[in-house]
């Protein structure tokens, strides 16, 4: 059983999301309409932002792709989102300094093992550089990035537990269905807001479970 997975139909872990298929199930972490909920709660609390980067290594998780490509046609979208893609650490500050320094630029931080390693520097970057930016990590915005929206992560492991139980039980994993996250933890930095100029609208600060103050 897999808990957090981002992609398992994509990555050919299961046959669909309803029914799984063969002898694996669990819990997905990302999905991919949170990209929308990310451009607008930039765009909320940095109303000078035109555009945002999505910053992913595409060899570890090459399912932004399409995505980036079919939003690209999209009028609804509340910033021009572009793909930042990096493939090492190396490669990391450049890429921050780059769209720091287009102006008018924002970052989201996504899902990926890439982004979960460096989460900490691409935090300190992005405040360095006075760069809006938002993840999917809760400590992303602890560590000095913005805002932090994503999965509970504990809830997502109360629940694996509860389907390993029945499996122990007797259930074949085919008949158990993928499920996505339910519960979301939304964090607002309020001293990084002030140090970029910025202020958090009152209903997007009632909203959140943390705010750094």
């Amino acid at each position: 059983m897999f808990a957090q997975s981002n992609d398992p139909v994509g990555l050919g872990h299961v046959a669909s999301m309803a029914r799984p298929g063969g002898n694996i199930t669990g819990f997905t972490f990302i999905d991919l309409s949170l990209i929308g909920k990310w451009l607008q709660f930039l765009a909320d609390i940095a109303p000078a932002v035109t555009r945002c980067a999505l910053l992913f290594n595409p060899d570890t998780t090459p399912y932004y792709l399409p995505y980036l490509s079919s939003i690209d046609a999209s009028p609804s979208s509340p910033l021009e989102l572009k793909g930042a893609p990096v493939r090492s650490a190396a490669e990391l500050e450049g890429v921050i300094q780059t769209i720091a320094r287009d102006g008018n630029g924002s970052l989201i931080s996504p899902a990926g093992p890439f982004n979960v390693v460096h989460s900490r520097r691409i935090a300190q970057l992005a405040e360095q550089l006075r760069l809006p930016a938002i993840s999917i990590y809760s400590q992303f915005a602890a560590d000095g990035g913005l805002m932090a929206y994503g999965p509970d992560t504990r809830d997502i492991f109360r629940r694996s537990a509860h389907y390993v139980d029945r499996i122990l039980r007797g259930e074949s994993p085919a008949d158990l269905p993928v499920q996505a996250p339910t519960k979301y933890i939304f964090s607002i930095n309020l001293k990084v807001a002030r140090m970029f100029g910025l202020n958090a609208p009152p209903l997007l600060v009632s909203l959140a479970d943390e705010v750094i103050e």
